[in-house]
């Protein structure tokens, strides 16, 4: 049996013996939109809950567009050619391009003209979020977690804030898009490492799909709208990175939408947990490195077995990475079980540490082994994590040791498909 897993910009192939016991589970296909531009054009004249864009903005008013850094495969340019096409009577020195990194390390200049395309890069100032650096941030006051609310100033500051991003269901938060392009997106270090304490993301309903019951998605909404949104304009996508649905206008109505609709594509039935989980990180431009890649472990430890195993194939171009402090926080950790014993102390506080608790919790669950073309053994070792020299080594050795009866899934786009027992 042959499987093809998204890996890369190029993908995997792997031939697993056909006497094993197989299910490949993949989210409904959806073809792209044959015009995607028209379709964002369409939305932004006819949004839901706010009148059309164009009709929003005043000459003179100060616009500021946020958009997703380069772990997301947003596809930002075509993106911003449709709501500059509906900006057309705001001169573009009063249009700010906002970058959401989050904690995530600022792009470069060819990070960036990749990231937005030459023509937006060249045209529009360009602010990169740094949630480090507290003289860029203003306050807006708690939030009712009790926690404090800050946000990049000069986004603040916009009379017109749009919110892009691409929807797709997330490990803690529910569903990506939405708020969270100005939380985490463009908060402070304080806000973000609030919301992503260690109670929130223990908290049973910060899981994948769930939205209201989730104390980290109703925060981050909390938050964006703190900011006075005025407009969203969120697409989902399909496995070729095509654009399948556009949602845009009023930040919830708009983003419940999309939320329902991925629902309906990424969430897949299964009927008993497997023995071994065999998950990637739904390739380029995701499976840039072992942080981003808890979001395949997780999707694969929804339907693992109590002590079964997850493999997991992941690039890892970017390493650990070296920036951030997830490294350091697996690095400085014997076992799964101290990292979160680490993580709960009282009073504990790390940048990163949420990903390092997700992948905690994930371990004491079921052993997890990484193929990845640019992580050495040692590293995946000092990541508390078991190198795989090969997919089907790996999984040979697993089948082995459970029994030629082991029951085996396969999520070939990993986190875009999201699993559960029915």
């Amino acid at each position: 049996m042959k499987i093809h897993l998204a890996y890369g910009k190029n993908g995997l192939d792997a031939s697993l013996d056909d006497s094993w016991n197989v299910q490949v589970v993949e989210p409904h296909y959806l073809p792209g939109l044959p015009q995607p531009l028209l379709a964002l054009q369409a939305a932004l004249q006819k949004p839901a809950g706010t009148p059309a864009l164009a009709d929003l903005v005043r000459p003179g008013d100060r616009v500021g567009i946020i958009v997703n850094d380069i772990t997301r495969a947003t596809p930002n340019p075509l993106i911003l050619q449709a709501l500059l096409s509906e900006l057309r009577h705001v001169a573009d020195e009063n249009i700010t391009l906002f970058i959401a990194l989050g904690t995530h390390r600022p792009i470069s200049a060819e990070e960036l003209t990749q990231l937005v395309g030459a023509e937006f890069a060249r045209r529009l100032r360009v602010v990169q979020n740094d949630c480090f650096d507290p003289s860029t941030q203003v306050n807006l006051g708690l939030t009712r977690q009790g926690h404090p609310v800050w946000i990049n100033a000069e986004l603040a500051k916009c009379d017109l804030k749009i919110l892009t991003g691409f929807i797709e269901p997330h490990f803690f938060a529910g569903f990506s898009g939405g708020g969270k392009a100005v939380m985490p997106g463009m908060a402070g270090l304080d806000t973000i490492m609030a919301n992503h304490c260690a109670a929130n993301i223990a908290h049973p309903q910060a899981t994948w799909g769930v939205t209201h019951g989730n104390p980290i998605w109703e925060e981050v909404m909390e938050v964006a709208h703190k900011v006075d949104p005025t407009f969203l304009l969120n697409v989902t996508l399909n496995r070729d990175k095509q654009i399948t649905g556009v949602f845009a206008g009023d930040l919830e109505a708009a983003h419940a939408r999309g939320v329902e609709f991925a629902r309906q594509t990424a969430m897949v039935p299964v009927k008993q947990a497997f023995d071994i989980v065999v998950t990637s990180n739904s390739g380029y431009p995701l499976d840039l490195n072992l942080y981003q890649s808890v979001k395949g472990m997780s999707a694969a430890a929804q339907i693992v077995r109590q002590g079964g195993a997850i493999v997991i194939a992941t690039e890892c171009w970017d390493g650990i990475p070296s920036h951030g402090l997830y490294g350091e926080l697996l690095k400085n950790s014997s076992s799964p079980q101290e990292l979160l014993d680490t993580v709960l102390q009282p009073g504990f506080s790390r940048q990163d540490q949420w990903e390092a608790q997700v992948q905690a919790q994930i371990q004491l669950k079921a052993e997890v082994y990484v193929y990845s073309d640019h992580l050495s053994a040692e590293q995946i070792r000092l990541a508390l994590l078991h190198p795989a020299a090969s997919v089907e080594g790996a999984l040979g050795e697993l089948v082995e040791r459970y029994g030629k009866t082991a029951r085996i899934c396969v999520l070939p786009e990993g986190p875009l498909t999201i699993p559960y027992i029915n």
